[in-house]
């Protein structure tokens, strides 16, 4: 028996030994399969027809390792848009599983820096990945055109270099850059139809994130399913209103009692700049407890918090950032992270969770 277990043993080290040698070469082997499987395959279309909320960005302006930052991807039907463009959303698409190729549009919230940051990136990518013909539109109120009219003379030149490279086919010079959609800021209490295409509807509507003006949020409707996007705001009673009954609140979160810690570190060590920005951020921002607040009062189906602030570093730290919010509504509750998925099949009332990261 002994002799047969140090022959398994004799085998199973020359086969490791083996391996560890020809590593580089398996490894080869699986990206070859790998590489095959993404381009032959179509994530969108594996999808239950209906309605999809996505994280490419669960996070803020901070720094975290798992929450990139802001954007969301809508998938409606066969079609893919995004709601704003942070910081490592394009790349989160494609790690999900979603190219940028099939973006049909984004609509920004604002015009904070992390919520613009990645339109360069999202722009480009979908423009190399599916040969397109047309920029990427960009929906957003009024401002947004000087947003977009940046960030094409920032990647003239590089659009320029990729069309020589790769030629017209691969590279049209006319798909290059964005191409702005502005729309004026809806009163309060009213919101406003931005497309209607293939059953999807796209509303957009006001939300409260003064000093920052314009600022909206927007709702996405298809095969009887509903979602809204609150973008950064205070709570606020008018996105109350037009989240109503809605299947899915994806609502940013800050939480004060965290960053008061921050405000404390600052103060305390003489950041008088971090101490400045830390005592004002709250005010613009909602609360955990605000947001399920808002989704409780709404009837919201289910709450998807995004935009976490700040960045959640410490193990234990998501319990502290969700203190309170199941006490404020009896609904389903979801602290997003990057790849955390909300499905809402057509014809259904069921709303699956997934995470494709």
């Amino acid at each position: 028996m002994r002799s047969v277990l140090v022959g398994v043993a004799v085998v199973l080290t020359g086969l490791l030994a083996a391996a560890f040698v020809w590593r580089g070469l398996l490894a080869m082997m699986v990206m070859e399969r790998a590489a095959l499987a993404t381009f032959a395959g179509d994530p969108i279309a594996e999808l239950p027809d209906g309605l999809h909320v996505a994280l490419c960005g669960a996070g803020g302006p901070l720094a975290d390792p798992v929450r990139s930052g802001p954007c969301v991807a809508v998938i409606a039907g066969r079609q893919l848009f995004v709601v704003d463009a942070g910081s490592g959303g394009a790349r989160n698409l494609v790690r999900m599983g979603f190219s940028p190729g099939r973006v049909a549009a984004v609509f920004v919230t604002h015009f904070h820096s992390d919520h613009i940051d990645g339109l360069g990136e999202l722009a480009l990518q979908r423009w190399t990945n599916a040969a397109r013909e047309a920029p990427l539109p960009v929906y957003g109120p009024e401002g947004v055109g000087e947003v977009v009219n940046g960030f094409n003379a920032a990647y003239r030149q590089d659009a320029g270099y990729r069309t020589t490279h790769h030629g017209e086919a691969v590279a049209p010079s006319s798909g290059a850059g964005l191409v702005a959609a502005a729309f004026t800021q809806p009163a309060m209490g009213e919101s406003r139809v931005l497309l209607e295409r293939d059953g999807v509807t796209v509303s957009v509507f006001r939300v409260e994130h003064e000093p920052v003006a314009p600022a909206v949020g927007y709702r996405f409707d298809y095969g009887g399913r509903s979602a809204v996007v609150s973008g950064d705001t205070k709570k606020s009673a008018n996105l109350e209103r037009f989240s109503n009954d809605v299947d899915v609140l994806a609502h940013e979160a800050l939480a004060p009692q965290i960053v008061a810690i921050l405000n404390r570190a600052a103060t305390a060590t003489g950041r008088t700049n971090i101490a400045k920005i830390t005592d004002d951020i709250p005010s613009y921002h909602t609360s955990p407890v605000e947001a399920a607040e808002i989704a409780e009062a709404a009837n919201v189906g289910h709450l998807l918090l995004y935009h976490v602030v700040p960045a959640l570093l410490v193990p234990g730290l998501d319990a502290a950032f969700m203190d309170g919010v199941h006490d404020a509504y009896a609904g389903p509750i979801t602290l997003g992270r990057d790849g955390t998925m909300l499905s809402m099949p057509s014809g259904s009332s069921t709303i699956d969770l997934s995470a494709r990261l």
